[in-house]
């Protein structure tokens, strides 16, 4: 492979990337971008890779999921708060039913781009640019707002700095600690039966703190009570910006982005000889790739020889997104013929981007049930190949909205207009994410 630098990736193929029409902006953007401090740190990265090892060789699970598209209009600290609250719900779920640590791993403070399937959309009989993520142009219609401008690329990074300075808070400032586990649940969660059932689960766990307390051990004398570590990720689909934000540890000489504690490759730009691909392996970073149902065994060993070419565990992610009906055809062939490689995996499934469809009533939505099935069938494929299914990659928020059907809300494509508020793709709301981790447990408590 050519020599690889924080630039090589300028040399080769790239899709999904936006056309800035004033270059010397874009570079005056990139050398500001470069002068700024770095967004997380080497050692952080370091530690979760150690993380998601534990996840391959089976000791722990992967929790990961934040929002579709993050934007400059709806940032602000309740927003942040709830996200985190039901992140934190949903770990407290997973892990006391699996009784293995649940990693964290946030879809937040970057999550800016978004892949789209075309270059222009028709709004009101007029042709224009698609809107690509806050961190590129704007969601308004009107061909200013839709000019890919690179000064937004210095407002997703201080909003991501101001994201992680409050989650870091939250993570170790006492909001993480399980004595406030009851305080996690929002109010309207509270009145659905699986809000109850968390409660029931917090009641336990308030037991067993006093039991603990009554040993000696609590959240005074014992920091795992009291904190969490919460880590950051998101697709590294803008490279301009992504570029700018490669730093050169100095204990370990390598090289990692410090725009996120994990980057991952999406299902349109992972090809092998393309920019995205030579970017992110040269960073030191946990990396992850979505694979869908098209993929091959040669596709997956050939990314792992590219990313992972050491073998080590924590390094590589391939997340699942194949929806409900192929994943039962695909990915047995696909285990079948890569478990017997011994290549060390973290394998991880995202239910939301192969359900999605188009309600009669034209938004577009995706059918929990074809969800929880998708989770379902992927727990069970790879038991039956003796591999481990280490980890959830969901879009979902903390706000109660109707953007994804069914559940035991019951929301139906009648309801999606109520509350419909993603920039982009539909996300499950926080009660219908909470169900999820609940049924997820089932499937922990059956194994």
């Amino acid at each position: 492979m050519t020599k690889w630098t924080p630039s090589s990736w300028r040399d080769f193929k790239i899709k999904q990337q936006p056309i800035y029409n004033n270059k010397e902006e874009l570079e005056n953007v990139e050398k500001e971008l470069r002068s700024y401090p770095p967004l997380v740190f080497a050692g952080e990265a370091r530690k979760l890779k150690r993380h998601l090892g534990e996840v391959v060789d089976g000791r722990a699970f992967l929790l990961q999921g934040g929002d579709c598209a993050e934007s400059f209009a709806d940032f602000n600290a309740i927003n942040i708060r709830d996200m985190f609250k039901v992140i934190m719900q949903m770990s407290a779920i997973l892990a006391f039913a699996g009784g293995i640590p649940v990693v964290k791993v946030g879809r937040l403070a970057g999550q800016f781009a978004k892949p789209r399937s075309n270059a222009t959309e028709i709004i009101d009989g007029v042709e224009y640019p698609i809107y690509r993520g806050d961190i590129i142009n704007d969601i308004e219609a009107t061909m200013k707002s839709r000019e890919a401008n690179p000064n937004r690329m210095i407002k997703a990074y201080n909003q991501s700095a101001a994201t992680l300075n409050l989650l870091r808070a939250f993570a170790q400032g006492g909001f993480a600690d399980l004595n406030e586990v009851h305080k996690w649940n929002m109010e309207f969660v509270k009145n659905n039966s699986f809000g109850q059932k968390y409660e029931e689960i917090a009641n336990r766990i308030t037991e067993a703190l006093k039991f603990m307390e009554a040993c000696g051990i609590n959240t005074q004398n014992t920091k795992q009570l009291q904190e969490t570590e919460f880590y950051t990720s998101h697709e590294a689909l803008l490279l301009n910006y992504e570029e700018q934000l490669c730093r050169k540890d100095s204990l370990s000489d390598k090289y990692y982005d410090c725009s996120a504690h994990m980057l991952w490759i999406g299902e349109r730009t992972r090809g092998l000889d393309e920019a995205h691909i030579e970017f992110l392996r040269g960073v030191d970073n946990p990396l992850g790739v979505k694979i869908g149902p098209n993929i091959t065994k040669d596709e997956i060993l050939r990314l792992c020889d590219a990313l992972n070419p050491n073998n080590e565990a924590g390094r590589l992610n391939l997340i699942v997104r194949m929806g409900a009906n192929d994943i039962k055809n695909k990915l047995p062939a696909i285990l079948k013929e890569v478990v017997p490689e011994k290549r060390k995996i973290l394998w991880s499934i995202d239910p939301m981007h192969g359900n999605t469809i188009k309600a009669s009533t034209g938004y577009k939505t995706r059918a929990f049930d074809n969800i929880l099935d998708e989770v379902k069938s992927f727990f069970e494929i790879h038991q039956s190949y003796n591999s481990y299914a280490g980890g959830v990659h969901l879009e979902m928020t903390g706000q109660n909205v109707t953007e994804c059907i069914g559940g035991s809300q019951e929301i139906t494509e009648a309801n999606l207009r109520n509350k419909y508020d993603t920039r982009c793709d539909p996300r499950l709301n926080a009660t219908q994410a909470i169900e999820l981790a609940f049924l997820i447990a089932d499937v922990f408590k059956r194994k």
